[in-house]
This record gives structure tokens, C-alpha cells and sequence, in this order.
């Protein structure tokens, strides 16, 4: 290959810089149109086309390995208790420490016990391990506390068609990871066969479908897991019937009370008693009978009390019963709830049906939807009835200590906070989940949501205190968690709390005596009076007397009020007799003077 030419160019001349200058602009070329080339080409529209500046991409996904995790629980068992002695049982702990304390060896044991920990005591005063540092922060952060809000989680809604109220609700008592909800309609003459007799088990975590159905023979009205075997739950049905579910052999009833020997009404309440063999329960209906039952053996009651305040055990004269409460530091109290707005304390343990009935409180204007003790003072207990909701003391039987002024709805539910004592939760039928804190408030709740447009009509707290579940006439059990201010406890709240019940309790019982000692006043000036006018003598009269003077008051005053109407009847006709006549003399004289 030859060289035909060479370009050359300095070194220095390669990458240089361009430089532009303006000047004036210039026609180069112009080419004219061609009007023979246009009709090869077609004409179209202009039309808008939108452009992306970027690069395109295709969309494409990567499975990454599954990860499988497993829970796994671990049973943590008191140690140092013989085989036979439960520690969970009060009773058999009591009995099994007052043995152990007679014995001789005992003493000695707790002497050489008492060397190593006082060895230890000695070290912590040398070194305090649980000094805090940052107490100035904490009570900054105390300070600039948020107000008390509650935020909706999830709403677990009836998968039928047609809807049911949800009138009971019971935790899971493992954590609270599961809630069954009790489905039934209350309202007999709304009630079809259509309507489905299912209860279900909800996990909380997913409220698309139920993790489990309850098939009942008659629709369910309430229903309680057992606190000892989770696996296990007991149900209310609405023709009065016992149900009892083992969820490891699946829906099906693994035990169905028979209908002759259960309830004349639905069973509006049922609560598992504290007892060695964690089988027993009772249960109570508005048929005026509270019954006990033992899982085991379903074929018939235990025990039956008659709810007669009379205390004759006539079950014509009993008290419906509506609600029941059971305190497990109390194992032989229990008090029901009626529809008479009565609170009937009874004695399990008496021996004489009469004895069983200790007394009553006159609490609500209607049926008392809510019964509860507080769980860390047992003496004062909650009630919820007509408009209102009151707290009472085991002292005083009169009146309440504490109230609430009256709501513009009816309260339906209402509990006590598990964690916080001057909490409680309360429901109405305008569908608002009302939180009182009486320690901050007690004329207005601290927090007031409204849940649904629809009556809510049953309220269950988890064990924690943060969630709440209320449950709806529409079929949806909502559940809601609150804030950590209205679920942990304050600093110093029991002692306040305790303060005020107190104070509120001795007020009571001032009050109390004040009106006794007025009522026994007025009685002995009306007894005076009766003696000076030769009345009776031997004290206030007898109802039917009562009713017979009232009767005889009334009738005289109809009989006072007929006289003055024929009286002014007679008045008026007598005075027109007078005009007639009057008017007839004037006619017969004017012809005579005529004549004349």
C-alpha cells in the first residue's frame, strides 16, 4: 500500500478549545417545494403524543427464601409444693402454710434462712442496685404526659347475612391473641329461622374470617373461656341450655346441659368459679335461678339458689338475674345483678337457702346490665343501669358512694380497668365507648369515641388493659386499643384511690345517719300527734289502711266536686226561671196600658 497523501497538523491545535462568536445570521441553502412529490404523501390531523425522557424499564420481581417461624410457650411451675397442693388454689395454700408454720422445724429453718438473707440486705445497703439516675427525666416525661386517646384496630364483622347482636365477649386467657364473640338475637319477635345459631373465635390479627366456629344447639348469650385451660370455654344459650366446648375436638359441643334441668330463660350470664378441679361454674337467668355446674357432668345442677328476696325459695317471687360477678380472692361471695334493678349479695357456703341471701342494694331504676368488683379493692364494686353508672361499697347498703350524672343514652356495659383501679370502661346505646378516670374526673368522662352508629351492647377488657373490645346490635365486634397513660399505672394511684373510697364511704355513713335520725323523729312527732287526736297508738299504720284513707280522701273530693257543680247548675237555672218570668209580666202588662 502506497501513500497517496499526508495530513498534517500541530500537536498543539489537537482538543482545542471551540470558540463562538455572534454574527449576523445567513442563508445557505434554500430548497423550494416540489409540488409533484405531494401526491405521494398522506395527510393527517395533528395529534398530541406525550414523551418520557427516560430510560425505559421492565418490571420484574425476586423471591427471596420463606422464613417459617414457630411460637413455642414455656410453662414456668412454682416450685417447693408437694405433688397434692396446687399453688394456683388459695384455699389449699392457706391450709398447706398454717400446717407447715406448727411444725417444730420450722423455727429452726427460718433462723438459718434468715443468716444468708440478712448477709444479702447487708450488701444491697452497701450498694444500692436499683438507684436511678435519670429520676429528673422521668419526671419531666411525667409531666408532659399525652392526652388519653384510643385508636381502632381491627372489626370483626358476622359473616351471615343476616346480622346478629353480639351480646357476650371473652378473651383468650393466653395473652389475649384470640377473642370469641357471642352471636344471638334478643328480641323474640324479630327472630327467624333464617338467622344462624354460629358463634365464632376471632384471631385478632386477622378479622377476614373466623379461626373457628361454635356450633350451639340455640343461639349463644354469653360465654367465658376457663383462666386455667384455654382450650376450654363455656356458653349461655338463649333456651336457657349449658354449653361446653374442648376447641381441640373441634366445633361441635363436646357436653350440652339437658333442656328440663337448665334454665326456663336465656342464660344471660355464666362464670367459671374457682375450684381444685377448675370444672365448676354457675351460671344465671332471668327465670330468677343462679345454678352450678360441673363441666365433667352436664346431666344436671350441682346446686340451685332461688333468687326470692323473701328468702322463702318461692320461685314465683324471685328476681330475674341479668348479671353475676365472682371474685377468686372471695371464693364464697357472689353477687347478681337483677332486672329489677336490685343487687343481691349471697353466701355460697350458708347452710340454709334463706342464710344464702346476705343482703340487697336498691342500685338503678332498671335491669343492672353490669355488675363488677374493683380488682384491687374488692369492697367496692361497679354497677351500670338505666343512665348511669355507680360504684358502691359492701358497708353501706343504702346508697351509693360515687355516681355519674345521668347520660342522654342508655349504658348497656361496663368493667373495670385490670391494670389502672380508678379506671373503668362503659358503653351506650348511641354507639360511644365512654373512659372514666375518677381520680382526674367524675362528672365528665376523660375520654369519650364514638365506636359505630349502631347500640353497642357488650364490652370485654383484655388482661393488659390496652385492648378493649366492644361488640355491636349490627354484628361487629370492634376492637381498640388505648394509650399507655390510660393503661399503665400512676404513681401513687392505689393510695389516693383508697383515700377516696374511703372519705366517699364515712360521708355516706354520716348521710346515712343524718336521715335515720330524721326519719325516727318524724315518726315519733306523727305518733304524738295520732295519741293527742285518739288515733293510734301502737305505731304507723298498715298498708292496706294506707291505701283504704287514700281512697277515702280521694272519693270525698270527687263527691265535694259533684256538690259544687250541682250547686252552680241549680244557681244558674234558678236565675233564668227569674228572667222568664220577668219577661212574661212585661208582655201581659204593655196591652193593658194600652187600652187604657
Amino acid at each position: 500500500m502506497e501513500i497517496v497523501h499526508v495530513y498534517s497538523k500541530l500537536r498543539a491545535e489537537f482538543g482545542r478549545q471551540c470558540l463562538f462568536s455572534d454574527r449576523p445570521a445567513e442563508l445557505l441553502v434554500d430548497v423550494p417545494p416540489d409540488p409533484s412529490l405531494a401526491q405521494h404523501f398522506i395527510q393527517k390531523k395533528p395529534r398530541d403524543q406525550a414523551l418520557q425522557a427516560c430510560l425505559d424499564m421492565s418490571e420484574h420481581q425476586v423471591n427471596t427464601k420463606r422464613f417459617e417461624s414457630e411460637s413455642r410457650g414455656i410453662n414456668h411451675v412454682e416450685g417447693g409444693w408437694p405433688k397434692d397442693i396446687n399453688p394456683h388454689e388459695m384455699e389449699q395454700t392457706i391450709r398447706f402454710r398454717k400446717k407447715v408454720e406448727k411444725d417444730e422445724l420450722y423455727v429452726t429453718s427460718v433462723v438459718q434462712l434468715g443468716q444468708g438473707m440478712e448477709h444479702c440486705i447487708r450488701q444491697n445497703n452497701a450498694v444500692d442496685i436499683y438507684q436511678e439516675y435519670l429520676e429528673e427525666e422521668e419526671e419531666e416525661e411525667e409531666e408532659n404526659q399525652v392526652a388519653p386517646s384510643a385508636k381502632t384496630i381491627n372489626v370483626f364483622r358476622d359473616p351471615n347475612e343476616l346480622k346478629r347482636t353480639v351480646t357476650g365477649l371473652s378473651w383468650h386467657p393466653d395473652g389475649g391473641r384470640k377473642l370469641a364473640a357471642a352471636y344471638s338475637c334478643l328480641e323474640f319477635q324479630k327472630s327467624s329461622r333464617d338467622l344462624s345459631v354460629d358463634s365464632y373465635i376471632w384471631d385478632v390479627e386477622n378479622p377476614n374470617r373466623p379461626e373457628m366456629t361454635l356450633r350451639p344447639p340455640s343461639p349463644l348469650v354469653c360465654l367465658d373461656y376457663n383462666p386455667k385451660d384455654p382450650h376450654t370455654l363455656l356458653g349461655g344459650a338463649y333456651n336457657g341450655q349449658i354449653v361446653y366446648w374442648d376447641t381441640r375436638r373441634g366445633s361441635t359441643p363436646v357436653e350440652v346441659s339437658s333442656v328440663e334441668t337448665s334454665h326456663r330463660d336465656p342464660t344471660y350470664k355464666i362464670l367459671w368459679v374457682q375450684s381444685k378441679t377448675g370444672t365448676d361454674a354457675f351460671s344465671a337467668s332471668t327465670d330468677g335461678q343462679v345454678l352450678w355446674w360441673d363441666v365433667r357432668k352436664l346431666s344436671e345442677p350441682t346446686d340451685r339458689l332461688v333468687l326470692d328476696p323473701s328468702r322463702e325459695g318461692n320461685l314465683d317471687q324471685a328476681l330475674g338475674a341479668v348479671s353475676l360477678e365472682f371474685e377468686s380472692t372471695m371464693p364464697t361471695k357472689f353477687m347478681v345483678g337483677t332486672e329489677q334493678g336490685v343487687v343481691i349479695s349471697c353466701n355460697r357456703k350458708a347452710k340454709t337457702p334463706a342464710e344464702k341471701i346476705v343482703c340487697t342494694y336498691d342500685s338503678h331504676h332498671g335491669p343492672v346490665y353490669a355488675l363488677q368488683r374493683n380488682p384491687f379493692f374488692p369492697k367496692n364494686f361497679l354497677t351500670v343501669g338505666d343512665w348511669t353508672a355507680r360504684i358502691w361499697s359492701e358497708d353501706i347498703r343504702e346508697s351509693s358512694i360515687m355516681w355519674t350524672r345521668y347520660q342522654m343514652s342508655y349504658l348497656s356495659d361496663a368493667c373495670w380497668s385490670p391494670v389502672r383501679p380508678s379506671v373503668f370502661f362503659s358503653v351506650k346505646m348511641d354507639g360511644t365507648l365512654d373512659v372514666w378516670d375518677i381520680l382526674f374526673k367524675q362528672n365528665d368522662p376523660t375520654l369519650s369515641l364514638k365506636v359505630c352508629d349502631e347500640p353497642l351492647y357488650s364490652l370485654r377488657l383484655q388482661d393488659n388493659g390496652r385492648l378493649v373490645a366492644c361488640g355491636s346490635q349490627g354484628g361487629g365486634a370492634t376492637l381498640l386499643e388505648v394509650c399507655a397513660g390510660l393503661s399503665t399505672l400512676q404513681k401513687n394511684e392505689k393510695s389516693l384511690l383508697a383515700s377516696m373510697f374511703e372519705r366517699e364511704t364515712k360521708r355516706e355513713k354520716i348521710l346515712e345517719a343524718r336521715q335515720r335520725e330524721i326519719r325516727l323523729k318524724e315518726r315519733s312527732r306523727s305518733e304524738q300527734s295520732r295519741s293527742e287526736d285518739g288515733g293510734r297508738e301502737d305505731g304507723e299504720d298498715s298498708p292496706d289502711q294506707l291505701i283504704a284513707r287514700a281512697e277515702k280522701d280521694f272519693f270525698s273530693v270527687v263527691e265535694a266536686e259533684k256538690r259544687k257543680r250541682r250547686d252552680r247548675e241549680e244557681q244558674s237555672n234558678g236565675e233564668e226561671n227569674t228572667c222568664e218570668d220577668k219577661r212574661d209580666k212585661e208582655e201581659t202588662e204593655e196591652p193593658g196600658a194600652s187600652q187604657e
